[in-house]
C-alpha cells in the first residue's frame, strides 16, 4: 500500500508538463467561474451595503407615484398623524470632483451617492449621521450649501474640512464646502458610507431642484399589533398619489432586475470547466495508457482493483487539488479586473453602483473548490474504471483500447442522439425556466461529445485519399493517425470543437442581437437632433432637462417641430415599473412596431384616451397583454389603464410602459423633460446647427446634443461595451480548449515515441516528421472547426430563442454571418496547429536510439 502513492508520485514527477498543463486547465476553468461570481457578488454587496447605509433602521417607507413627494406630506405625518419615528429624505446621485490642489487623482469624476436628511430626526434611522452632525454647528449645516463626507474617504482624495467640493448633477455644476468628516465606526460602516455625501435637506432639494418635494419618507414602524394600526393611521394619513411599502422591496425589485444578467454570466463563466473536464479526462486516460504496462503486472502480481481505482482517483484528487488551489488564487486577481466590466455593464444599463473593493465571499470560494476538485475526480471515473475492469491480458495490449473505442464509437453516437432528443424534449416543454434551457444546452454539448468520435472516424477516412494526393504517404499517415489514437484525439478534437462551437454560438447570438438592434434604431431614430442631459445609467436616463434648454432649442431658427419625453419610475401592482411617456411627432407612428394590437386604432386615439402600450419585455415579464388591465399608482390614486398595445422594444430588459404625455399631466404632477427630438427644416444640416445649439444653452445646463446618426453611434458602443465581458470569458474558454490540445499532442508524444523511432531509424528525416505532426494537428483542428459549425448553430438557436428570450423577453432576428463561420474553422486549424508547433519539435529532434529504448 505505500508503494503504490509512490510509484503514482514518481510518475507525476516525470511528465511535469503533461502534468502541469491539466493543472492549468483546471486553475482556468476554476478561475472564470470564481472570478465571475466573486464579480457579482461584489457588485451585489455593494448596493446592499448602499442602500443599508440610506435606510438605516427604517422599515418601511412613504413614497410618491412619479419618485418624489410634497414635503407637506411629512408635515402631515408628524404633527397631524403624530408619527414620530420618521423622517424626510432626498437621495440622488453626483459626480464629485474636488475644486482644491491638494485634491488627489482619486478625486476626478467619484460618483457620490447624496443623501440629504432633517438632522433633527435623523437620530433613530442612521446613527453615523448624527454623529458626523454631533460636531457641526446646525447653523452650519443646517440650509447652508455644505456637505459631510466619510474620514476615510475624503483621505483618499485629499480632502479636509473646509476646502470645496464640486458636484456635476444632471449637467448643471454645484458648489459645497465640506463642513465635517464622518468618523465610520466599523470596517461595515466604512465601506457602505465610502461613496456617500450628506447634506441638509434643503440644500439636496436645491442641488436636485426639487420645489418643495422629497424623495421619500423612513419609517420605524415595530411589527406588532401596534405597529399595525399605526401604518393604518399612516395609510388613511397619506393623500392619492402616495404609498408605504418596506424597505427592502427596492433591494428586492434591484436583484429582480439583474438575476438573469448575473446567470447568463455565471453560465457562460461554467463553459470553461466543462472543456476543462474533457482535458482531465484525455489527461487521466493518457496516464492509465502510458502504465498499461505497468498496471498490467501490478494486477499480475495481486494488486486489488480497487487499490488501482484508488491510486488513479487519488492522481485526479491531487491534480485538481493543485489546480483549484490555483484557480482560486487565479480567480481572486481576475476578479479584480471583471468586476470592474461587470459594474460598468450594470451602471450602462440598470442601476448606479460603486464598487470600490473586492468582497471576498467564503461560499465563492468553497463553491470554486467544490466544483473543481469535484469536476477532476469525476473527469477521472471513466479512465478509472477502465484501468480497473479490464483483464490483465487485455491491459498488457495497446491495441485493445484504441479497437475498443473505434467499436464503441457507433453506439457513442446513438447516446449521444438520444441525448440530444432528450434537450429538444426539454425545449419544448411550456416554461420559463432559464436553468431548464440551459439544461437542455448542457445536453447538447455532451451529446456533441457522444458523438465527435463517430464523426472524426468519418472524416479522417474522408481526409486520408486527399491528404494522401497532396502530401503522400506522410498525409496518409497523418489522417491515418488521428482514427488510430482515437482515445485522445476524440477527446482533443471534442473539447476544442465544443470550444469553438460555443464562440460560434455566443458570436452569431450578439451579431443577431446587434443586427436587432440596429434595425430597431434605424426606425426608433427618425429625428434630426437628440437631447438629452447626461444620465449616470444610459439606458434609463431619468433625468430632468432645465426649462431654459427646452425653451430655448424649441424657438431656434432652422427647427421645424419636436417633441419630448419623460422617464420616470412609478409604483405598480408588480413593484416599480419604467413609465415613458411621449409627445406625439410627425414620425412617432413610424417608430413604433407592435407585436400585438393595431397600429391604426392606437394612434388616433393616443393623446386622447387613458390607456397604455407595454414593451415586449414587460409584457414578458409580467404576462399582460393587449385587452388586460394595468393598475398604477398615480398621484390622482391608484389608476386603471387598459393596455392597447405591445410594442418590441430593445432599450431595456426590465420593461416600459408608455402612455402620452397628455395623459402623463393628467395624472402625475411632473412638468419636467428627460429629452427631446427636434426636426429640422428642409436643407439643414444637423451637423451645421448643432454648435448653434450648443452654444444656446451653453452656461445653463451641460446636455448632450447629437445627431440621429451620432445618437446611433453612442448606442451601438454602449451595446459593445456591454458584451465585453462576453468576448473576455469566450477567450478563456478557448483558452482552455487550446491547452487541451497541446496536452493531447503532449501526451501523443510521449506514448508514441517508440513508434517515431522506428520511423526515424527506417529514414523519416526530422523535417518530414515535423510535417507528420503537422498535418495531423491540422487535420484535428479542421475536424474540430467543422464540426462546431452544426453544434455552434444548435448553440445559437437555443441561446436566441429560449435563453434570451426567457432572460429579457427579446423576440431577436437569428443572424448567421458567413465571416463567423469562416473565422470558427481558421481559428479551430490555427490554435491545434499553435499547439502542435512544441510537440511536432520535440518528436523531431528526438534521438532514434532514446526513442526505442526500454525502460
Amino acid at each position: 500500500m505505500r508503494l503504490l502513492p509512490k510509484s503514482s508520485l514518481r510518475y507525476l514527477l516525470r511528465h511535469p508538463l503533461l502534468m502541469g498543463l491539466s493543472v492549468l486547465g483546471v486553475a482556468l476553468g476554476v478561475a472564470v467561474v470564481v472570478a465571475i461570481d466573486l464579480a457579482n457578488t461584489s457588485a451585489a454587496r455593494a448596493f446592499e451595503l448602499s442602500a443599508e447605509t440610506v435606510t438605516g433602521k427604517a422599515t418601511h417607507q412613504v413614497v410618491g407615484a412619479a419618485g418624489a413627494l410634497d414635503d407637506s406630506v411629512y408635515r402631515s405625518l408628524r404633527v397631524d398623524a403624530g408619527v414620530e419615528k420618521s423622517a424626510p429624505v432626498v437621495e440622488g446621485y453626483a459626480k464629485l470632483a474636488a475644486d482644491t490642489a491638494s485634491a488627489t487623482v482619486d478625486a476626478e469624476s467619484r460618483t457620490m451617492q447624496v443623501l440629504g436628511i432633517d438632522p433633527f430626526a435623523e437620530a433613530p434611522f442612521r446613527p453615523f449621521v448624527a454623529t458626523g452632525t454631533r460636531a457641526l454647528a446646525l447653523s452650519d449645516f443646517i440650509g447652508a450649501e455644505t456637505a459631510l463626507l466619510s474620514a476615510p474617504t475624503a483621505r483618499s482624495m485629499g480632502l479636509a474640512a473646509g476646502d470645496t467640493l464640486r458636484l456635476e448633477i444632471e449637467g448643471v455644476v454645484h458648489r459645497l464646502v465640506l463642513a465635517g468628516l464622518v468618523q465610520p465606526e466599523d470596517e461595515r460602516t466604512r465601506r457602505a458610507t465610502a461613496n456617500l455625501l450628506i447634506t441638509d435637506i434643503s440644500t439636496a432639494q436645491n442641488l436636485f431642484e426639487l420645489d418643495a418635494q422629497i424623495s421619500r419618507i423612513d419609517l420605524i414602524v415595530p411589527d406588532t399589533r401596534a405597529g399595525s394600526e399605526e401604518l393604518d393611521r399612516i395609510r388613511s394619513a397619506l393623500p392619492g398619489g402616495a404609498q408605504v411599502r418596506r424597505s427592502e422591496s427596492r433591494t428586492q425589485t434591484v436583484e429582480q432586475m439583474t438575476r438573469a444578467f448575473e446567470l447568463n454570466l455565471t453560465a457562460l463563466s461554467l463553459l470553461a470547466l466543462v472543456v476543462g473536464a474533457f482535458l482531465i479526462y484525455n489527461t487521466m486516460t493518457f496516464s492509465v495508457v502510458q502504465r498499461r504496462g505497468l498496471i498490467g503486472r501490478l494486477r499480475a502480481l495481486g494488486v486489488t482493483r480497487r487499490q488501482i481505482f484508488g491510486v488513479v482517483i487519488g492522481e485526479a484528487f491531487l491534480l485538481g487539488l493543485a489546480g483549484t488551489i490555483i484557480g482560486l488564487l487565479m480567480g481572486i486577481a481576475m476578479a479584480f479586473g471583471l468586476v470592474q466590466l461587470i459594474t460598468r455593464a450594470i451602471n450602462d444599463l440598470y442601476f448606479v453602483v460603486n464598487v470600490r473593493e473586492l468582497t471576498i465571499a467564503p461560499f465563492t470560494l468553497v463553491k470554486g473548490a467544490v466544483l473543481g476538485i469535484g469536476t477532476t475526480v469525476v473527469a477521472a471515473l471513466a479512465p478509472a474504471r477502465e484501468a480497473t475492469n479490464a483483464p490483465v491480458s487485455t491491459v498488457l495490449r495497446r491495441s485493445t483500447q484504441e479497437s475498443g473505442i473505434q467499436d464503441l464509437a457507433p453506439r457513442l453516437a446513438l447516446a449521444g442522439a438520444a441525448l440530444g432528443a432528450v434537450s429538444g424534449a426539454l425545449l419544448l416543454i411550456p416554461t420559463r425556466s432559464i436553468i431548464v434551457g440551459y439544461i437542455s444546452l448542457l445536453l447538447v454539448l455532451v451529446a456533441a461529445a457522444l458523438i465527435t468520435p463517430m464523426f472524426v472516424l468519418a472524416a479522417s477516412r474522408i481526409a486520408r485519399p486527399i491528404l494522401g494526393r497532396f502530401a503522400g504517404v506522410i498525409g496518409r499517415m497523418a489522417s491515418r493517425g488521428v482514427a488510430t489514437t482515437l482515445s485522445r484525439t476524440g477527446v482533443a478534437i471534442a473539447a476544442l470543437t465544443i470550444a469553438i462551437a460555443s464562440t460560434v454560438g455566443v458570436g452569431v447570438m450578439i451579431d443577431s442581437f446587434r443586427g436587432t438592434v440596429v434595425t430597431w434604431l434605424t426606425q426608433s431614430l427618425q429625428a434630426d437632433v437628440y437631447v438629452q442631459p447626461p444620465s449616470l445609467v444610459f439606458r434609463r436616463s431619468d433625468a430632468s432637462l432645465q426649462p431654459g434648454v427646452v425653451d430655448t432649442l424649441r424657438s431656434m431658427d432652422g427647427v421645424s417641430s419636436a417633441h419630448s419625453v419623460r422617464r420616470t419610475e412609478v409604483q405598480s401592482e408588480d413593484g416599480s415599473s419604467e413609465l415613458v411617456a411621449i409627445e406625439m411627432g410627425p414620425s412617432t407612428p413610424d417608430i413604433y412596431r407592435f407585436k400585438s394590437g393595431d397600429p391604426d386604432e392606437i394612434w388616433p386615439d393616443f393623446d386622447t384616451g387613458n390607456f397604455v402600450l407595454v414593451s415586449e419585455p414587460y409584457s414578458y415579464k409580467y404576462r399582460v397583454g393587449v385587452g388586460d388591465t394595468l393598475r398604477l399608482q398615480t398621484d390622482r390614486g391608484p389608476t386603471q389603464f387598459p393596455i392597447r398595445g405591445v410594442y418590441y422594444d430593445y432599450g431595456s430588459d426590465i420593461g416600459v410602459v408608455m402612455m402620452s404625455r397628455q395623459t402623463y399631466t393628467r395624472y402625475y404632477d411632473d412638468s419636467g423633460y428627460s429629452g427631446i427630438a427636434l426636426y429640422l427644416e428642409e436643407g439643414i444640416d444637423p451637423d451645421t446647427i448643432i454648435p448653434n445649439m450648443r452654444s444656446a444653452v451653453a452656461g445653463m445646463q451641460d446636455v448632450f446634443i447629437r445627431s440621429n446618426r451620432a445618437l446611433r453611434q453612442t448606442s451601438l458602443e454602449i451595446f459593445d461595451r456591454t458584451f465585453t465581458i462576453t468576448t473576455v470569458l469566450r477567450l478563456l474558454a478557448i483558452l482552455v480548449a487550446f491547452i487541451g490540445v497541446l496536452s493531447a499532442l503532449m501526451a501523443l508524444e510521449l506514448e508514441r515515441s517508440r513508434e517515431l523511432g522506428v520511423l526515424r531509424a527506417t529514414g523519416m528525416t526530422p523535417g518530414q516528421v515535423g510535417r507528420y505532426v503537422t498535418l495531423q494537428t491540422g487535420l484535428m483542428g479542421l475536424i474540430a472547426g467543422l464540426a462546431s459549425l452544426p453544434l455552434g448553430y444548435a448553440l445559437a438557436y437555443v441561446l436566441v430563442y429560449v435563453i434570451n428570450k426567457r432572460s429579457f423577453g427579446w423576440t431577436l432576428q437569428l443572424e448567421v454571418p458567413p465571416e463567423v463561420l469562416l473565422q470558427a474553422v481558421g481559428l479551430a486549424v490555427v490554435a491545434a496547429v499553435l499547439a502542435g508547433i512544441y510537440p511536432a519539435y520535440k518528436m523531431a529532434n528526438t534521438s532514434p536510439s532514446t526513442a526505442l529504448r526500454e525502460e
